[in-house]
């Protein structure tokens, strides 16, 4: 009798602590992918963790399984939320919400447009973009050096936001700079769009072409294009018996240190993982409202990574089964030489950037057109 009673009270503390349903549809590739998939998981698990959520996770194992993996559990009607990761599932997601308007849904980093129980979730990039030209140009003037480089897809809106935040970013450390040591230095921004998001050798051109004209920074933003870049960087660095940069890399949209250890010090993130969190909060509170969302430098939309990124999205992996132990210490003692090398009044110069976007004292540009980044261009020399 005893037993049956305390079974019964923890199943009520159990359903008393569970506050809100989650269903999470991957990307292809599911946990362990180091990137979109495991901060989404990420996200699920602070959302169980902090608001007592109960997350159902889904895989996908080809682009052909979102439509029915998002049907099925819409017709369950037994989530609060049910959240797409990734602008692929956002065709898929469009379609099922416009089947089942009462279910509210939200795409991570896509957009679905006209639909009201949809919340399309985007990331200030532009203004992540520009802490990693803080960063690229202080150690470039560290460096005694005068160039760096950002390598992109293809010349699109959202692309033409992260090259001109990262101008923004080189703009602000160079007056910094001078304002500080007396100078009157200047750093040059070299930049390419391959026309390509799936094309690493367009990406290791570009970068061998910076890498001649003398850039010690290369930021790139060109999907699977910039593993080209990643592995121009390493090739030039090793050439010259070198184990660690510079020259350094820096990656984009995740946690990309660990792809090439020693050479990437950092990436501009996408809070995937914030951006969950933020939408099942509001599906649950009352707050939610379907349509585009942009989330900020301030509101944890985008950030630098940190060691401490890696190590969780590596303990993810590990959970996941496609990584071990081994290899996580090993890529991680390449990416904090990788942080090491870069100089100190760099990581001074990002941190203190990130601080002034987070108050309002600095603001980054945006360009959406073609029109307005030729003006930016310009005056951000």
């Amino acid at each position: 009798m005893v037993a049956v009673l305390l079974l019964a009270l923890l199943a009520g503390s159990l359903s008393a602590a569970a506050q809100g349903s989650l269903a999470i549809v991957f990307d292809v590739g599911g946990r362990g992918d180091l990137s979109f998939n495991d901060m989404g998981a990420l996200g699920g698990d602070r959302a169980q963790r902090e608001l007592g959520v109960t997350v159902r996770e889904v895989e996908s194992a080809t682009t052909a399984d979102f439509l029915p993996n998002l049907r099925a559990l819409a017709r369950t009607r037994q989530y609060d939320l049910i959240a797409g990761i990734g602008f692929l599932l956002q065709d898929a997601m469009a379609q099922v919400a416009a089947e089942f308007p009462n279910q509210k849904f939200a795409i991570m980093d896509g957009l679905v447009e006209g639909l009201p129980n949809v919340m399309s979730v985007s990331f200030a990039d532009h203004e992540g973009s520009a802490l990693m030209g803080a960063l690229a140009a202080t150690t470039a003037l560290e460096l005694g050096a005068d160039t760096v480089g950002i390598v992109l897809g293809i010349e699109i809106p959202i692309l033409l936001r992260f090259e001109i935040g990262y101008r923004a970013g080189v703009k602000w450390a160079v007056d910094r700079w001078n304002e500080m040591h007396g100078t009157n230095e200047s750093v040059k921004v070299l930049h390419v769009y391959t026309g390509a998001f799936d094309d690493p050798a367009r990406g290791k051109t570009a970068a061998e072409a910076m890498l001649g004209q003398g850039a010690v920074v290369i930021y790139q933003v060109a999907g699977a294009t910039g593993l080209g870049v990643f592995e121009a960087v390493e090739e030039f660095a090793r050439a010259q018996g070198k184990e660690v940069g510079p020259p350094f890399a820096i990656g984009v949209d995740s946690a990309q240190d660990y792809i090439a250890p020693g050479f990437i010090p950092v990436s501009m993130m996408k809070r995937i993982d914030t951006g969950v969190f933020t939408a099942i909060s509001r599906a649950l509170d009352g707050t939610f409202e379907g349509g585009a969302t942009l989330l900020t430098l301030a509101e944890g939309g985008v950030s630098a990574s940190t060691l401490e990124d890696n190590i969780e999205m590596m303990n993810a992996a590990i959970e996941a089964g496609t990584l071990t132990e081994a290899e996580r210490d090993e890529l991680l003692a390449g990416i904090q030489r990788a942080r090491e090398a870069v100089p100190a009044s760099a990581w001074e110069a990002l941190y203190t950037l990130d601080h002034l976007i987070r108050t309002g004292e600095f603001v980054v540009p945006q360009a959406l057109d073609a029109e307005t980044a030729e003006f930016y261009r310009e005056i951000l020399q």
